[in-house]
């Protein structure tokens, strides 16, 4: 298998203590730009560290990269038309609803507010669609999966591209800073918001992040709050955790979400994606209230339903993206980012495909229902988890699919309490995208940015946030 290993995108040749020095200014640079996170082991309010980055941008195929970007506002009205398909989501989640008790919880806040009508119906979606490069098919861009809620590093990807050029500049390479792409995410996620809050025309009305109890990624989240008071300062943003809100929020006379008695134009979750984030009823209450209220959510609970793998899964069955997209050259691109997606439900299919995991794991990712990194399955262990349920029904609340191959290059991971070494590494392009509109249309859709996650070749999983991966931009090459 040709994981083509290649070299930095320049070449730094400085003596260790050189190279130490300037790692040391890397960080400083990142320090004063906001380039910084929790401390995981340490977590203080008052403390922070670095966010793991790369000390080199790494280098990217140009027409890989713009194929990423030209298709983000056809994978947002996808997603937004998938959501908008009640039978559609319906039919296609009925066997994991069964066995996914996460699933099943969000389906049924669904089914209540399709039940008795929404009472907003525009939604906002701010998307993040992620790709590798795949190695034994010319190192074509390979979509790994579309997050719809709490996509996150919008707000650092903006520094780290800007610390990139200041490294390639530093190290005496002016004139290859322009191949680092713009990159604007924070601003087109903040604008998104903003929008979104224009048209609940409320001027009294707020923002609200909900957010973690303990958030260990706030700086980047900030950023984006920010970027919304920079944006239109007379826009309020307030912070709450689903906690706070059992306490704090109710619903007025028209439906209208208020929370310490202000109203809440536009719902922004960066939790709530994951079961731990519903520790009673009591949480799951309060999703339930935001999304029986007239706020503008992003993402709202359908939206959320359309990012499940199970979803992914069934819109890589042939004939089913033409369901939703009509101009067939817009369908070609789009399956053409497509890896191998395979259901596992009890059925002949659904046999054929465990099968042919159990006699090759490693071309292959076991993945269940849910966001967030570190869930994934990798190797001899999918034999394991297969034999588990190799006859239940618990097999549905998982799909398969082909395990992408990108290539390895090397370069230099900058992390706290950790020395500078070349290691070879892997990375995830990320593109950004904003989509709002109801169920007849679609009011705005654009790509706004990306970001480069990269992580050691020998890691399956790269949370930037677990510390595995890092903060990276591509170094655009022909």
């Amino acid at each position: 298998m040709d994981l083509s290993l290649s070299e930095p995108c320049v070449d730094i040749n400085l003596p260790e203590a050189d190279l130490k020095a300037f790692a040391s200014k890397a960080k400083d640079w990142n320090f004063l730009h906001g380039v910084i996170m929790k401390s995981k082991k340490d977590f203080s309010e008052d403390h922070v560290q670095i966010a793991p980055f790369l000390l080199l941008p790494s280098k990217y195929p140009k027409k890989e990269f713009n194929k990423a970007k030209q298709i983000q506002t056809s994978i947002n009205a996808l997603m937004h038309k998938v959501a908008h398909d009640y039978g559609f989501l319906q039919s296609t989640l009925k066997n994991t609803i069964e066995v996914d008790f996460f699933t099943s919880k969000l389906f049924d806040i669904y089914e209540k507010v399709h039940s008795e009508g929404f009472t907003q119906s525009i939604s906002l979606g701010l998307l993040r669609a992620d790709y590798m490069m795949h190695s034994t098919d010319g190192h074509k861009i390979k979509q790994v999966e579309t997050n719809m809620i709490s996509s996150s590093f919008a707000g650092l990807s903006v520094p780290i591209t800007e610390y990139q050029r200041f490294a390639l500049k530093e190290l005496g390479h002016m004139d290859k800073i322009a191949n680092i792409p713009n990159n604007n995410s924070a601003e087109g996620f903040a604008m998104g918001l903003v929008e979104a809050w224009k048209l609940y025309n409320k001027k009294e009305s707020v923002i609200m992040i909900v957010v973690e109890d303990i958030v260990y990624n706030i700086y980047d989240q900030r950023v984006i709050e920010f970027c919304v008071r920079t944006l239109n300062p007379n826009i309020v943003v307030i912070r709450k955790t689903l906690k706070d809100l059992i306490e704090t929020a109710r619903t007025g006379p028209n439906k209208e979400l208020l929370v310490n008695n202000m109203e809440v134009a536009v719902v922004y979750y960066r939790t709530a994606y994951q079961i731990e984030a519903y520790t009673s009823e009591k949480e799951w209450s309060v999703r339930l209230l935001i999304e029986r209220s007239s706020s503008i959510k992003c993402p709202s609970i359908h939206y959320q339903l359309a990012g499940t793998k199970k979803v992914q899964q069934q819109l890589a069955v042939p004939g089913i993206l033409e369901k939703f997209i009509t101009d067939p050259k817009e369908v070609d691109k789009i399956r053409d980012v497509f890896m191998g997606i395979y259901s596992l439900d009890l059925n002949e299919q659904g046999d054929e495909a465990t099968a042919m995991a159990l006699k090759n794991p490693k071309k292959y990712v076991l993945k269940p229902q849910r966001e967030g990194g570190g869930n994934n399955v990798y190797n001899e262990e999918i034999k394991l988890q297969l034999n588990s349920m190799k006859t239940s029904k618990e097999r549905s609340a998982w799909i398969l699919m082909e395990r992408i191959f990108p290539p390895l290059q090397k370069n230099y991971l900058i992390k706290a309490n950790e020395e500078v070494k070349m290691q070879n590494f892997i990375s995830e392009l990320g593109i950004y995208g904003v989509i709002m509109g109801d169920e007849n249309q679609i009011f705005y859709n654009t790509e706004v940015g990306h970001v480069l996650r990269t992580k050691p070749a020998d890691a399956d999983e790269g949370g930037i946030v677990s510390g595995a991966g890092a903060l990276d931009n591509p170094y655009l090459v022909d």
